[in-house]
């Protein structure tokens, strides 16, 4: 219930919403304060024709500008009924008809997909898409491998969108795309939309930083462990040292785990950074002589830095 100002009663007074009707009843006096307001929220009834039907909604999805009619193109349903046999022959008309945004549509579903697989949020999704359109209008991805070209898409969308994922990651979800076509896939997305545009690609910057603390999460490491290597990761950046962002990530997270009481096995931090175990342990050599710089004092004191493992 919310309170509400009643004129009748002349005080702010508890009102009660009568869903059936629509009104808004004062609770002290009865008064209806405000008649047949509008549901905003969400219709979750079933309109199907069979109830074995799943499909919650009656209406149709959003328009999407990337789309020739803005994807509000009229489907003829399975139909259930005497005149079932003609509505089923305009369905099979309507099928073998010819729809430009067809390859778009399941291009997009492809995206949607992988971007579902990796719990991205709509606007990486939205920017995927409208890079792969953008590709698409050029004419100049036939013959090649649609898988990595998605990929490559949704890895580039992540970049600009400041949410980069690791090429490995993409590669878990990109139905057998290899991260070397995904690599190649990527250059050449880049290199046609730049001479399309006449300027340079921003792809933004990767930073330790961006993986660390989803790395740290999937490792299960608590609290002030994920605290103390995402200080570490920010404080190396100060250092010049010439890795890539994820192997200085991984090795961070592997001194960390060194100091903590929930030690993590180099093998598993391997597994989930997608990082040899050489290269975490080269990065790991870099960072060793500035130990004592990049590791918080509240985590650890000199004593206990004494006691990580020599490279």
């Amino acid at each position: 219930m919310a309170e509400s100002l009643c004129p009748e009663c002349k005080k702010p007074t508890e009102v009660v919403l009568d869903h059936a009707a629509g009104d808004t009843v004062c609770k002290e006096c009865g008064l209806v304060l405000e008649a047949r307001t509008i549901d905003e929220t969400s219709e979750w009834r079933t309109f199907a024709n069979e109830s074995a039907d799943n499909d919650p909604v009656r209406v149709g999805g959003p328009s999407n500008p990337l789309l020739t009619d803005g994807g509000l193109a009229t489907v003829i349903s399975k139909p259930n009924g005497a005149q079932g046999d003609f509505l089923s022959s305009l369905g099979r008309w309507q099928n073998r008809g010819s729809n430009p945004d067809r390859s778009l549509i399941q291009a997009f579903r492809g995206i949607a997909t992988m971007a579902d697989r990796l719990g991205l949020v709509p606007t990486i999704k939205d920017r995927a898409n409208e890079i792969y359109k953008k590709v698409e209008d050029l004419k100049s991805i036939r013959g090649r491998n649609q898988d990595a070209i998605l990929a490559a898409c949704l890895y580039i969308a992540c970049r600009q969108e400041d949410k980069p994922r690791t090429v490995k990651e993409i590669c878990s979800v990109a139905n057998g795309a290899s991260k070397k076509e995904i690599g190649r896939a990527k250059e050449f997305i880049v290199k046609q939309l730049e001479e399309e545009m006449g300027k340079s690609m921003e792809m933004g910057t990767i930073h330790a930083g961006d993986f660390l603390r989803r790395f740290c999460s999937h490792l299960g490491m608590g609290n002030q462990s994920i605290k103390a290597a995402t200080e570490a990761v920010k404080k190396s950046e100060e250092l010049d040292i010439r890795r890539s962002p994820i192997s200085i990530a991984a090795a961070a997270i592997y001194m960390i785990s060194q100091l903590s009481d929930d030690k993590k096995p180099l093998k598993d931090i391997s597994r989930v950074t997608g990082v040899a175990e050489g290269t975490i342990r080269n990065s790991y050599k870099d960072l060793y002589p500035h130990a004592a710089k990049i590791i918080p004092d509240w985590f650890a004191k000199d004593e206990d830095l004494r006691n990580l493992c020599a490279p």
